[in-house]
């Protein structure tokens, strides 16, 4: 009888390793082991990971590249809706995840798959988001997840391994890492006690430039397209440019608390020079750019964006219907923004744009009215108190 084809999302980590392994020596399956890069992984590490996988038993090794397709059906509106959940951490995690399941999904239906296996636990949301993903896109087709059904430990693991002829550096740090185009998210050590920080020595990113930068960053209906004059087609190498010139300065740190999809509250810590660079003046852009009420609704649209992105609904079908809402309100967020950096922090400093709102030819605030007379001002005024003229008229005994 012909082996069972199953597809392991590898990402090279011991979890991932050990899947690779047991399921090939102990369940008999056709192991396929593929690592989807959302634009995390080096050409070094990429490269490990083939030989790894070969060594743990795959029959083949894939590289799934979905780094394009990530900007274009996340990071993009993303940015176009400033998302940052809880005011603080740019989604970088929960997004990457989804697309990486998605890739995951795609290539176990073109192989023809059996089964499709994860390294996550039952302590997460990644479990979440891998599980969900393959039942609606790849149903029918097995979900393996041997650490959370076995509840295996790392020692367990590791033995495991090392008893098979496996040797890798699967030392425990004091902290664990994700490395993504949208930030680098820290977890353990003072992060799981609340009255702490982290330390200097806990970021992978250290400053290495003193003073204060200028940055310019040019926008085209809010897509980044220049980077310091320089235009950009690849919207990734903006990105990455930017990331560059920003974690220089060690800025876009920050810890992040907020509720997890299994109902627990949850603690990260991040560094992403890049996107906080980016939605900072993108933001600042549209506070020149956008109506009143457009900023209003696209904030609203966009909270809901994040966190159903964030909770594993990316394949919600309301989705497009907000990423429709959010391009929408991009088509005049046009310009150049500058910035001032400095070690840890950034300022924003100005604009240059053609769909300027603040200059026009109906007044400057506080400096001169040419649209209306004062006699115009004082009855908007009048009519404007009347509802709250007319309540205290009835309860003066409510007067603050």
């Amino acid at each position: 009888m012909a082996k069972k084809k199953v597809v392991v999302a590898f990402s090279g980590g011991l979890d991932t390793s050990y899947n690779v392994m047991y399921l090939t020596r102990e369940m008999g399956y056709e192991v396929y082991a593929a690592c989807a890069n959302t634009g995390g992984f080096s050409e070094e590490q990429l490269k490990t990971n083939e030989e790894n996988a070969y060594k743990l038993g795959a029959v083949k090794y894939v590289t799934l590249d979905v780094t394009q397709e990530y900007y274009q059906k996340s990071l993009k509106y993303m940015v176009f809706g400033n998302v940052l959940r809880n005011n603080c951490y740019p989604i970088s995690v929960s997004s990457e995840r989804i697309f990486q399941a998605i890739a995951i999904a795609r290539y176990a239906k073109e192989i023809g798959a059996d089964a499709i296996a994860h390294g996550s636990t039952g302590a997460g949301n990644d479990q979440v988001r891998f599980d969900m993903t393959f039942l609606v896109l790849a149903p029918g087709v097995e979900i393996i997840t041997l650490t959370r059904d076995r509840n295996l430990s790392r020692k367990e693991e590791v033995d495991y391994l090392n008893a098979n002829g496996y040797f890798a550096d699967f030392t425990k740090l004091k902290y664990s890492y994700n490395v993504g185009i949208w930030g680098t998210s820290i977890c353990g050590g003072e992060i799981l006690d609340s009255a702490q920080g982290l330390p200097e020595s806990a970021y992978l990113k250290h400053p290495t430039k003193s003073g204060t930068e200028i940055l310019s960053l040019g926008f085209k209906k809010g897509e980044l397209c220049s980077v310091n004059g320089v235009e950009y087609d690849d919207k990734i190498r903006a990105i990455q440019e930017v990331e560059k010139i920003g974690a220089a300065y060690a800025i876009g740190r920050d810890c992040h608390v907020g509720d997890t999809i299994i109902g627990i509250k949850g603690r990260v810590g991040f560094e992403a020079a890049a996107p906080m660079l980016i939605i900072g003046a993108h933001r600042y852009l549209e506070k020149f750019t956008l109506s009143k009420w457009q900023q209003y609704w696209k904030d609203q649209v966009s909270n809901w964006y994040g966190m159903f992105l964030h909770e594993s609904q990316y394949l919600e079908p309301v989705m497009p219907d907000m990423e429709a809402m959010l391009t929408s309100s991009q088509r005049n967020v046009n310009g150049t923004v500058t910035l001032e950096l400095r070690p840890y922090s950034f300022q924003t400093l100005g604009v240059d744009t053609p769909d300027d709102l603040v200059h026009n030819k109906l007044g400057e605030y506080g400096e001169t009215a040419k649209a209306w007379t004062s006699e115009d001002a004082k009855g908007f005024i009048k009519v404007t108190s009347t509802p709250l003229r007319a309540y205290y008229s009835v309860h003066p005994d409510e007067e603050r």
